[in-house]
């Protein structure tokens, strides 16, 4: 046996550090092995057979969401915001970050708010979707840094056709370009290392896009681009057939020349901001876009120039790929228009998301047809306590104005995994009530199911003194149907003329812990002249067979 080894002089001494610094490195390899086994996956978008699936966790998540007015980020505001996600029964917020607070000097971030946001949506259990205001907001520039605001020969706005300056960034500033991309990547790299637990699912690049008061920049260097050709992803992307070996703007789209001028530069300004961030962190981005009238769009120069509208959406997918997804936000409150909207923008190759929607109360019906549509999230705006509120308004509960939406919260989010699911799949179909049209049918191989409106007992369907009613079936398996709505009745009929409809089995149930909770059998009255579903959520699971 050897002699003892001692602690006492230099050559030991170096030894006895040695040793420990060697310690220490396997105790931290042995800690951070198991922590990359943990790491939650990813969130990503998949698409099959032309459907697709936002994935949280490896699985279809549907995001139920709810977003909160523009200055509600704020750690002060958020004590007035939680109660309200609490009541809506959100799973997911969609919350701003300011680029003008995160950068308040160039190059130096501040990512408190956005620590702030990720701790206090952890503590509530919530996912979330920030959304970056940086250069633009709403067409504007109002969210840059102080800094950039008071540099407007570097950083400049655009000109319109008299020369004078507009309320709104220049697509073609390269060094607001280069600000931006800058900051957004910062904001993305620290997400990757502060949110290892996935925490944001998603995030919006800018804010509706583009420009108002002006259909384009008329700056000399917008000018000498816009009288060049137009580029051949353009043309191919608008399925447009050169007829000269240098077509125009002009030549090419005619009077929506300087609108899909402009969609070109904001689509490729926003393209290389949302390509930069995702190559630090690839999280699902997607752009915004405040509307044009889907039935009557109007002249150009009536809406917002430069977004990704309806009319321009090919313009976007080929100058941004970066994008997952172009979202249109919904205020229309007419239900064909709504409709219009939601069909315009679910696309082969742009999945639908509605991150904003609003207006009249009636319009939460239309979460239905776009889950119909499947639809990967949807997102009323506005939804905190943050406001002031009129002296009408505050003659009542200040729930109120939250109710329509938080009643579809309610009935879907215990399944909404399995509702996900089942929409990917292809296997749901939903729809939500129009004026005068009493009864809809959804086709399902052998089975159509058919929903009507305002029947009672016997009687046939009237349709609701306000069109507010909704309904969902996903089919389970052959014979066997998931059911579900508001104010509406359910009945099935046999694709087969010849046959005969009978309820085997309808259990009225819940959705706990992935699975139908069985509570008891319908029959007798409950099932005689279809199935009707209130106000109350409940859920159905029925069994058919034929005679």
């Amino acid at each position: 046996m050897g002699e003892p080894v001692s602690e006492r002089g230099p050559g030991n001494r170096m030894k006895a550090a040695s040793l420990f610094v060697a310690v220490l490195l396997a105790a931290s390899v042995a800690t951070a092995v198991p922590a990359q086994e943990k790491a939650r996956a990813m969130p990503r978008i998949v698409e099959k057979d032309g459907r697709y699936a936002l994935l949280v966790d490896d699985a279809p998540y549907l995001m139920l969401g709810a977003q909160v007015h523009n200055s509600s980020s704020w750690p002060a505001m958020l004590p007035k915001v939680w109660p309200a996600m609490e009541y809506l029964n959100v799973n997911t917020m969609e919350m701003p970050v300011y680029w003008e607070q995160m950068e308040p000097r160039q190059g130096q971030f501040d990512y408190t708010l956005v620590d702030t946001l990720l701790k206090q949506a952890r503590e509530h259990r919530l996912r979330l979707v920030l959304l970056w205001f940086g250069t633009w907001k709403n067409g504007s520039q109002h969210y840059m840094p102080e800094w950039m605001k008071l540099d407007t020969a570097r950083y400049p706005h655009m000109v319109d056709k008299n020369g004078r300056a507009v309320d709104s960034p220049s697509p073609f500033a390269q060094a607001s370009l280069e600000a931006d991309k800058a900051a957004f990547t910062a904001f993305m790299r620290h997400l990757k290392t502060a949110d290892p637990q996935r925490t944001v699912i998603m995030v919006q690049v800018e804010n509706e896009s583009g420009t108002w008061g002006s259909q384009r920049d008329y700056s000399p260097a917008a000018q000498r681009l816009y009288e060049a050709p137009v580029p051949a992803e353009v043309l191919s992307a608008m399925g447009v057939k050169e007829a000269t070996p240098s077509v125009s703007w002009q030549e090419a789209f005619g009077a929506e020349a300087e609108v899909c001028f402009h969609a070109w530069a904001v689509a490729k300004y926003v393209g290389q901001v949302a390509a930069a961030g995702k190559a630090v962190y690839p999280l699902p981005l997607y752009a915004n876009a405040a509307l044009r009238d889907p039935l009557k769009p109007g002249a150009p120069g009536s809406y917002e120039s430069g977004g990704p509208t309806d009319n321009v959406l090919s313009i976007w997918k080929a100058e941004a790929p970066a994008l997952d997804v172009l979202a249109p936000d919904i205020y229309q409150n007419d239900p064909a228009a709504y409709l219009k909207v939601l069909e315009l923008y679910r696309r082969s190759d742009n999945p639908l998301f509605v991150p904003e929607t609003g207006g009249a109360a009636g319009n939460a019906r239309f979460f239905f047809s776009a889950l119909g549509l499947g639809a990967i999230g949807f997102s009323p705006f506005g939804m905190d306590y943050t406001r002031s509120r009129s002296a009408a308004e505050a003659a009542t509960p200040r729930e109120d104005a939250l109710a329509p939406w938080a009643m579809n919260y309610r009935l879907i989010g215990p399944m909404q995994r399995e509702i996900a699911r089942l929409n990917f799949e292809g296997k749901l179909k939903a729809v939500a009530e129009e004026q005068g049209k009493l009864s809809q049918t959804l086709a399902f191989g052998a089975w159509n199911a058919v929903v009507s409106y305002g029947a009672s007992a016997n009687r046939r369907p009237t349709g609701n003194a306000q069109p507010v009613g909704r309904a969902l079936v996903a089919q389970l398996s052959d014979n066997q149907f998931l059911v579900t709505g508001f104010f509406s009745r359910v009945d099935f009929a046999p694709s087969d003329a010849e046959k005969h409809r009978q309820f085997l089995r309808v259990e009225e149930g819940t959705w706990e812990n992935g699975a139908f909770k069985f509570l008891r059998i319908w029959n007798g009255d409950e099932t005689d002249w279809g199935l009707n579903f209130g106000g109350e959520p409940l859920l159905l699971r029925v069994s058919l067979a034929t005679y």
